[in-house]
């Protein structure tokens, strides 16, 4: 049993794997040829590899300059990162966590088949990350392991088909049609950037309207553009830092040398993640029709947030410094008010950044990208300060979830079992079933006035 368990907990854990079964079986229901089914399988499988990939390379390319930011400025604090949590939650609450993400993806479907949210949750591996903090959060509470399991697939659930619909209306905006949202523990993140982005932004200056001169026309090509970017930060961080620090992680390389090549090296992941959405987009969305026809009328796969990095590579990398600035300036306001000081993670930032400047700028150009993805910065940078008493005590203080969605959803079940008890708990679950319920009837009757 339990090795059947593994092996199902590690195929809805890879969204390689994930999303090319779904592919499959939305080719099958469209009843295509044998050979067409295996081939569009095959490449959204190898197009999320490939996006994978250059996430990796985007990651480690990242990681160096955030150790130089660290030792630069002798920062000291809570560093927000995902996959550090989790490493040390999935010890403890393995088997939970993975129970707690299986019954979500069922209510997820469920909800997208029988209510107005159509979105069907794809990004397995965020989906395990908030899995985990559930079930810390919720044991915490002193629920029983099938209490824990029952809540935090009801809870995961709910968030994965409501979130999504929360940002679609600016996801919408970008890919100018409704076949793809987001599923990424940052939108609650997006959201923000998109409201303020339209409240202050001004849609007719696109940042992927720059007007270059001739005698610096390279810069047009978006590869160029993020390599002279990123070589300069790299290099200033650098000389911050010391070439006796940067030796440390160069090696035999001098220092300048070897944070040009990083910068080069963060550039080609984000062109090896380009290719790879586009090789996605271009399978998944006609293999979803096939599930949209037959089993959940009217679905979207709901992918992870480079998705949308296509549209609008300019604003990736405007919505990357404008976040991280709002990260800076959060990490100095914390400091000024002698607070627990959250430092700036650039990985979260560039991820959860550049979608806000994508999602920015669709909806307010380039003034949208900027002052969304600022304020977005700033959101990532201060929830993780809700998360902090409620999951420090157990010892997971010194590492903390990155994106918003988990400050939104961690504080909701973190807080009311800290000042309620399982009783408050309970009685915010059914608020939140309430208030899911609520909106897919509002959002089914407008739907059904627009029709008539």
């Amino acid at each position: 049993m339990q090795s059947v368990l593994n092996l199902i907990i590690s195929i809805v854990r890879t969204p390689a794997i994930l999303v090319a079964l779904i592919a499959i079986l939305g080719l099958a229901l469209q009843k295509k040829s044998f050979p067409d089914i295996v081939s569009g399988g095959i490449k959204t499988f190898i197009g999320f590899l490939v996006l994978t990939g250059g996430a990796g390379i985007v990651t480690g390319s990242l990681d160096p300059l955030g150790k130089m930011f660290i030792h630069a400025f002798h920062v000291q604090g809570v560093i927000p990162n995902n996959e550090a949590i989790v490493g040390v939650v999935l010890v403890q609450y393995g088997t939970t966590t993975a129970l707690i993400m299986l019954l979500s993806m069922i209510i997820n479907v469920l909800l997208a088949r029988f209510t107005s949210f159509k979105y069907i949750y794809l990004s397995g591996h965020v989906m395990l990350y908030m899995a985990a903090m559930l079930a810390v959060l919720l044991q915490v509470a002193g629920f029983e392991t099938w209490s824990i399991i029952l809540l935090g697939g009801l809870v995961l659930g709910v968030a994965d088909t409501a979130m999504p619909a929360m940002v679609q209306p600016f996801v919408s905006k970008v890919t100018k049609s409704n076949t793809v949202a987001l599923a990424h523990t940052g939108d609650f993140g997006y959201w923000i950037s998109g409201v303020f982005a339209k409240a202050f932004g001004n849609d007719k200056h696109s940042t992927e309207d720059l007007n270059i001169p001739k005698s610096v026309s390279f810069l047009r090509d978006s590869t160029v553009a993020i390599t002279i970017t990123m070589a300069v930060i790299y290099v200033i961080l650098a000389i911050c830092a010391g070439p006796a620090y940067v030796g440390k992680m160069s090696g035999d390389m001098n220092y300048i040398v070897y944070s040009i090549v990083q910068a080069g090296t963060f550039a080609a992941g984000v062109y090896v993640i380009l290719s790879g959405v586009r090789l996605i987009l271009n399978e998944i969305i006609p293999a979803f029709k096939g599930i949209s026809e037959k089993l959940v009328p009217n679905a979207v796969p709901a992918l992870d947030c480079p998705i949308v990095f296509p549209y609008a590579p300019n604003a990736v990398i405007v919505g990357f410094f404008a976040s991280f600035i709002g990260g800076v300036v959060s990490m100095l306001l914390m400091i000024s008010f002698h607070l627990v000081i959250v430092i700036p993670g650039v990985v979260a930032h560039f991820m959860c950044g550049a979608t806000s400047g994508v999602i920015g700028n669709a909806v307010g150009g380039r003034r949208g990208a900027i002052i969304g993805s600022f304020f977005q910065g700033i959101v990532i940078s201060f929830l993780p300060l809700a998360l902090i008493p409620v999951l420090g005590k157990i010892g997971f203080g010194n590492a903390m979830f990155s994106d918003a969605d988990f400050g939104v959803w961690g504080s909701l079940i973190g807080w009311s079992g800290q000042l309620g008890g399982q009783i408050a708990i309970l009685v915010v679950v059914a608020l939140i079933i309430i208030a899911f319920t609520t909106a897919s009837i509002i959002v089914a009757k407008r739907s059904k006035k627009i029709t008539e």
